[in-house]
């Protein structure tokens, strides 16, 4: 299908062991034009972390990933690189709670000189979506918190893995940023559901997943998110979340109640707002 208008998911995931350039092919065929990949957590990709260099295995072959992506089926990937905020307890059992949180911040060092390098548009990181104790909880925070700060100096975005959204948590995770002197613009909460105006308020940026009862709901708020399918690429559960043809079709389906306009703010000027890139097609 020739694209007419940029088309971006904002947070999918391929792996060598899943679909990875099948899932490209279909991305495309449906007419996506761009892909926002969000670097897997190491144990997906068969990676033991125990020292922040291990991260650069899992960094390059997400990156060669890309690279044969943008060769093969022609579309133009973005790479976002950190570290998944569940890696906290794998690491802290191994290793204790100490050694985990310099980990986990070394991780990030490095993916913001790759961020610096050009070869990564964005920095990932968060904290648990489940129930942790209390000190689990407030070293993820810390860990998020040097996030920000990396992303500040580098001049980049940050992608958050969290808990489900509330006004009270995204409230926080502003105030968080602020204080590590990052503007929460350029913090994008992944996985949001479809609270557009709430997040404009509070200044994050929402990545709503692209299911019809969420896109019709955001759209109804205005035009301020991205969309995603979080497809992870695993071949025991195929297609969760979303299908790699979801972000394409759905926009193709919106298109004729909502207009193109809309679209090319969301796929368009939105990412470039906070990506500080360029999306052309």
């Amino acid at each position: 299908m020739t694209p007419t208008l940029p088309i971006l998911d904002n947070h999918m995931h391929l792996n060598p062991a899943g679909r990875c350039l099948d899932a490209v092919r279909e991305f495309a065929r449906a007419g996506g034009t761009h892909i926002v990949l969000v670097s897997l957590p190491p144990w997906s990709l068969g990676i033991e972390i125990s020292a922040p260099d291990d991260y650069r295995k899992v960094f390059d072959k997400v990156l060669k990933i890309a690279w044969r992506a943008e060769e093969v089926e022609k579309v133009k990937v973005f790479v976002v690189l950190g570290v998944h905020p569940a890696e906290i307890n794998r690491l802290s059992e191994r290793l204790g709670l100490p050694s985990a949180v310099e980990l986990m911040k070394g991780g990030l060092e490095l993916a913001c000189e790759y961020v610096r390098e050009g070869k990564a548009i964005g920095l990932k990181s968060g904290r648990p979506h489940y129930e942790v104790e209390p000190k689990i909880w407030d070293a993820s925070n810390d860990i998020m918190r040097r996030s920000f700060e990396l992303a500040k100096d580098a001049g980049c975005a940050v992608q958050l893995h969290t808990e489900s959204a509330t006004e009270e948590g995204l409230v926080e995770i502003a105030g968080i940023a602020r204080d590590a002197g990052l503007p929460p613009e350029k913090v994008i909460k992944h996985f949001a559901p479809p609270m557009v105006k709430v997040c404009e308020r509070i200044g994050i940026f929402p990545s709503v997943l692209a299911n019809e009862e969420a896109m019709q709901n955001a759209l109804k708020e205005g035009t301020r998110f991205m969309m995603e399918t979080d497809y992870i690429d695993d071949p025991e559960r195929p297609g969760a979340v979303l299908g790699p043809k979801t972000v394409p079709k759905r926009t193709r389906q919106l298109i004729s109640e909502w207009g193109e306009d809309v679209f090319w703010k969301i796929h368009k000027e939105n990412p470039e707002k906070v990506y500080d890139v360029e999306i052309n097609i």
